[in-house]
């Protein structure tokens, strides 16, 4: 089974790497033309650290299949940072899109609180038409050294659909050098996840960063409600999208994984 119904827990071992919740909006020129400083002060006591970045875009490539192609570059765009200070929230606001992320996820309600007052400030400083996408991306890496499950093999941690040939009784799990699962999931009539699941190597690219040699388990699941979301009706869309990604993160688990993130 992909969904299960069972009742949301909160695993003191969570997996959680990071989680970002992002809003996209239609364009809105002033952003990217003048500082916020009206968004700043409204959600400067809870982000007092700012930064602002030039983010290069593609080049836009129009004519394909005619004579004459044509490369066009595209114009950078302004990303304003804010940061909590103590470094573990990050917002970020440009000119099509408010995002919130975090390394230091510990439940939905301490999440949507981080974002509450940031959001409201920006749709009344300004009022977005509406949201072209609403989503939230939980990247989860378990590690079954920091779960004490070094010996049991993926296969008895998550669901058939994610381990795939690892549940062959004729495959060790060092025979298999590359094994993914990618697919995207209708939800309902208006949400849809993209998900990605499988063991490999987290790659650290800092200059001279130590690589760490244990393979985990990746389960990166972004859900997304596409169309046009009334400002009104954005923090509900968060809770369809956050109840949606409960049901297929159990679903994606076994109990004796649970067991394993369940301990204090």
């Amino acid at each position: 089974m992909l969904f299960s119904d069972r009742p949301r827990s909160h695993y003191p071992n969570s997996p959680a790497h990071e989680v970002i919740c992002q809003l996209r909006y239609p364009t809105i020129l002033t952003i990217n033309a003048v500082e916020p400083a009206d968004f700043q002060e409204a959600i400067r006591e809870d982000f007092p650290q700012y930064a602002r970045r030039q983010d290069v875009t593609p080049p836009k490539v129009s004519g394909l299949g005619g004579p004459n192609p044509r490369v066009e570059q595209q114009p950078a765009v302004t990303n304003y940072h804010f940061l909590s200070a103590d470094g573990r929230w990050k917002l970020n606001l440009t000119k099509d899109f408010i995002a919130l992320s975090t390394l230091r996820y510990t439940g939905w309600e301490d999440f949507a609180r981080h974002l509450d007052k940031p959001l409201a400030a920006f749709i009344k400083l300004y009022k977005p038409a509406y949201f072209q996408r609403v989503g939230i991306r939980y990247i989860n890496f378990f590690s079954r050294q920091k779960l004490g499950l070094e010996d049991v093999p993926w296969a008895e941690l998550f669901a058939p659909a994610y381990t795939g040939v690892l549940r062959e009784p004729d495959v060790r799990e060092d025979q298999v050098a590359s094994c993914g699962c990618d697919l995207v999931l209708k939800l309902d009539s208006s949400c849809q996840a993209k998900i990605h699941a499988g063991p490999g190597r987290i790659q650290n690219n800092a200059p001279g960063a130590q690589q760490d040699p244990e393979v985990k388990f990746i389960f990166d699941m972004d859900l997304s409600m596409n169309g046009q979301t009334p400002c009104t009706l954005a923090a509900a869309a968060l809770e369809t999208l956050h109840g949606h990604g409960t049901r297929v993160f159990e679903g994606a688990v076994t109990d004796r994984l649970r067991d394993a993130m369940s301990v204090f």
